[in-house]
């Protein structure tokens, strides 16, 4: 079995984790900022090559009624051009909670500065790891397959 990259994307920082569909664990990767826009599609793929990932899991972030809001309209888009400017597969994956399980995680821990740099790569854990338990690519929707 193979590695999946997370993205959790936001329009500041960008958490990045790395896990095995095999051993179905995931770690925290580190946080990047999110502009410039090609800068960060050129980091993206860096770290896939480093990790030797064979597809990418964008976080999804949907509302409770699962209805999606502006910020999963976004993610959704960003995973579509990740897509296609990096060739792989790419897949979607409901992170809804895993900012808060990361500020859990990171309760008591660090400065405030250190926690907030940290939680979008741990959140990233958080969403992978879920996915990677619930089937990993098989139970995750490609961007250009969901209707707008």
């Amino acid at each position: 079995m193979g590695r999946w990259l997370a993205v959790d994307y936001g329009t500041k920082r960008v958490g990045l984790a790395v896990g095995s569909t095999g051993e179905g664990v995931a770690g925290p990767v580190k946080s990047v900022s999110a502009e410039p826009h090609e800068a960060l599609l050129d980091h993206i793929r860096q770290v896939a090559e480093e990790y030797d990932v064979e597809g990418i899991v964008v976080g999804w972030p949907l509302n409770m009624d699962d209805s999606q809001g502006p910020q999963a309209d976004l993610s959704r888009r960003f995973a579509s051009q990740l897509a296609a400017g990096t060739g792989m597969d790419v897949r979607l994956w409901d992170e809804r909670l895993s900012s808060f399980d990361a500020d859990a995680t990171l309760a008591g821990q660090l400065t405030r500065a250190k926690r907030k740099q940290r939680q979008d790569a741990i959140a990233a854990a958080v969403f992978l790891q879920d996915f990677l338990a619930c089937g990993g690519p098989d139970a995750a929707p490609r961007p250009d397959d969901l209707q707008t």
